[in-house]
């Protein structure tokens, strides 16, 4: 695996001041706010206190787990943002639009809103996904169906343009046609369009309502089935601009060889990878002989200190192996804390009580130590130049002639930069 070389900016910044003169023999602060790499994990934790009750006003399972209440929001919140810049919200459709009609577009909205004001990425999953599609879509002809998932589609992508512009357009296309775990509206209108009719389906009419959106497709299927659908896809003159990846580990670390490999394989398309869903658990492992995790749910799944330090030792080694690949651009989690986690299992990096686990500290070590600049003193030189080497990534840089704000990608270059009048410390107080 080669090192990380390739994430990293090699900048030659060249500040001028309001008036475009070179900002010479300056004291500058050089701080990163943002890496340009998608470290991600889910928001699910946080709809009801963001976004407000939903419309029954009952609190949802997750609310009580175990009978341990949930832990305090705003303080998960923090641990969150301490973290991660790339968040997942659920627009899974039984559950964003039971009745039809009247979809929890503004709950999610809210929440959406919140992060990103606060600079996360936000993405919306997914468009369209068999599972947990409406119920009342079983009562319309196959026409109505794909009617309906059009109009569905057009609606989230319009109605939130600008603060969601990244979407799992349509998740879990090799099963589908297959699916029989129930009777399923989409599965039926699949058989007739085929896989590759429901992917033009998804990504066209989400292209149509938002053309700057990034869509994605999304799979767990990681065989080689997917690998002849991408191909499919492609050759039908379908845009994708991600491919996306789940890696739940319920069963155990996969190994870097095995990772790498998966990576390689789905790289030869060209297209950016994103891990979409990843776990590692710090309990018991699932058995080996499950096929389908949904079939592993005990009552009691904990998190044991054994399992703390594996999943401690996993995550790094993961995270390391990922972010190693070029082609990657993102890695979501799939879960911040164990409460009310998927399928129960101690998945998440802080415990239900909202203790951290040792899996966060050692990823924070990661994320925001190793691969993250702190604020550095240096100075310009007389032409105004500063060196800049790092993550690459957003970075704040103020001298006492104004202050900016500059996206340095992977590479070296060299970058010119206006500051603005005012220094950010000054606008501070």
């Amino acid at each position: 695996m080669p090192e990380l070389t390739h994430r990293c900016a090699d900048a030659r910044v060249r500040l001028l001041d309001s008036w475009g003169r070179p900002v010479a023999d300056s004291t500058v602060s050089v701080e990163q706010t943002r890496q340009a790499f998608g470290f991600g994990n889910i928001g699910f934790d946080f709809i009801d206190w963001l976004g407000g009750p939903s419309r029954s006003g009952q609190a949802r399972p997750s609310d009580v787990f175990g009978g341990q209440p949930a832990p305090d929001p705003a303080a998960l919140a923090e641990d969150w943002l301490g973290l991660f810049n790339t968040m997942t919200l659920p627009f899974y459709w039984r559950g964003f639009e039971p009745e039809r009609g009247r979809p929890d577009t503004e709950r999610l909205r809210r929440t959406a809103e919140w992060f990103a004001a606060r600079g996360v990425t936000v993405k919306g999953h997914p468009l369209l996904w068999h599972t947990l599609a409406p119920e009342w879509l079983l009562e319309l002809s196959d026409t109505g169906v794909e009617e309906a998932i059009r109009e569905r589609i057009r609606r989230e992508v319009t109605d939130f343009a600008g603060v969601v512009d990244l979407w799992d357009a349509i998740n879990e296309v090799v099963i589908l046609p297959v699916f029989t775990a129930e009777d399923n509206a989409v599965t039926r209108l699949a058989q007739r369009l085929g896989r590759v009719g429901m992917v033009r389906l998804a990504f066209e009419e989400a292209r149509a309502a938002n053309p700057d959106a990034r869509l994605v497709l999304n799979d767990f299927d990681l065989s080689a089935d997917y690998e002849r659908l991408i191909d499919d896809c492609l050759s039908a003159g379908i845009r994708i601009d991600a491919i996306g990846l789940q890696t739940h580990m319920h069963q155990g670390y996969r190994g870097e060889e095995q990772v790498w490999g998966i990576l390689e394989r789905f790289a030869r398309f060209g297209l950016p990878l994103q891990l979409t869903e990843t776990t590692l658990l710090s309990g018991d492992l699932m058995p080996a002989h499950i096929v389908d995790l949904n079939d592993y749910q005990p009552e009691s799944w904990p998190s044991t200190p054994a399992g703390e330090a594996r999943q401690a030792d996993e995550i790094v080694r993961h995270y390391r192996t990922v972010v190693s690949h070029p082609a990657v651009e993102s890695l979501t989690y799939w879960g911040i804390t164990d409460h009310g986690a998927w399928l129960g299992a101690p998945s998440g990096l802080i415990r239900r009580d909202g203790t951290r686990k040792p899996a966060y500290d050692a990823l924070h070590a990661l994320v925001r130590g190793e691969w993250w600049h702190p604020e550095t003193r240096t100075a310009t030189d007389a032409d105004g130049v500063v060196l800049v080497r790092g993550f690459a990534g957003r970075y704040l840089i103020d001298t006492p002639a104004g202050s900016a704000e500059v996206d340095l990608e992977a590479g070296a270059g060299s970058v010119t930069v206006r500051l603005d009048t005012v220094p950010a410390a000054l606008g501070k107080l």
